[in-house]
């Protein structure tokens, strides 16, 4: 089963996520409350819906309790932004990301549940940085202070082994989102098939934990 989000804001960021994790097979789906944003963007998502954000009910309708994560994109209305955060929490919503304009923001939607806050102006030249420099990886996406989606060769000591033998998640603590063979994309891949070298695996957790698996390697 493919893997369930909901962006909420069609700004820059918010429209970015979204055809990043469509494109990574992932079920998406936005809210906005322009017409013209959500016709702009309704033929590239799963499902798209021109609500207010705040919109309990709406929320609801898309399925809450079955996402597998939320991102919260409207940080240029600091009050919208802050509760459709603690709505997603109070619907259970597992991992919600939101965006914030600075620190100040940033530091209130933690506190209404926010599980990562994302600072894209600021974070742009730490990740820059950090493609330049890790050169173990094929593309690194902050999205906050501690989180990241990257895309890695399969590491030597997993090449020929299972990711339910490797038990990842376990482990690190880690998420594989889906494993790259040539240009092709797979996010039903069956955890008992091995690993092949030639891979690229497309993983979500901590940076501090995907910094080891790094150095591990080395």
């Amino acid at each position: 089963m493919n893997k369930q989000f909901a962006v909420l804001g069609l700004g820059s960021f918010g429209r970015s996520v979204a055809l990043s994790l469509e494109k990574m097979g992932c079920d998406v789906m936005v809210v906005d409350d322009s017409y013209e944003k959500i016709q702009e963007i309704s033929d590239k998502v799963s499902y798209a819906m021109k609500a207010d954000v705040t919109d309990k009910d709406a929320l609801q309708a898309l399925g809450a309790r079955n996402l597998d994560g939320a991102v919260v994109a409207v940080s240029e209305h600091p009050e919208a932004n802050i509760m459709a955060t603690l709505l997603c929490k109070e619907m259970g919503i597992p991992l919600v990301v939101a965006k914030a304009k600075d620190k100040l923001q940033g530091t209130i939607l933690e506190k209404v549940g926010a599980d990562s806050v994302v600072y894209p102006e600021i974070e742009m030249g730490s990740r820059i940085a950090k493609s330049m420099v890790a050169n173990e990886f094929v593309d690194w996406i902050e999205l906050s202070n501690d989180y990241s989606i990257v895309e890695i060769a399969v590491p030597r000591r997993w090449e020929g082994k299972s990711l339910a033998e490797l038990d990842v998640r376990k482990k690190y603590g880690i998420t594989v989102v889906g494993v790259m063979r040539g240009e092709k994309m797979d996010i039903s891949f069956d955890p008992q098939t091995p690993l092949p070298g030639n891979a690229i695996l497309v993983l979500i957790g901590a940076n501090k934990i995907l910094e080891k698996i790094k150095i591990e390697e080395k």
